[in-house]
């Protein structure tokens, strides 16, 4: 039983060499993500209404999403 454990990789021993190669490869690969960057918008682009309450999706979401009355 002792010769099997030598000449066999214990599972510990296995998920020891794999995860000490997948650090090793995203060492070596370099940065995953890259730098984040500002959108173009102003304040004023952001700062302006959005919402429009007679636009036709609104409507319809309204329309669809009305619950019967109760009586």
């Amino acid at each position: 039983m002792a010769q099997d454990r030598k000449t066999s990789v214990g599972r510990r021993d296995f998920l020891r060499a794999l995860g000490a190669g997948a650090g090793v490869a995203v060492t070596a690969a370099g940065p995953l993500a890259t730098a984040a960057h500002a959108d173009g918008e102003s304040n004023e682009e952001k700062r302006k209404a959005r919402y429009q309450p007679n636009a036709p999706e609104v409507q319809t979401y309204y329309r669809v999403n009305r619950y019967p009355a109760t009586k």
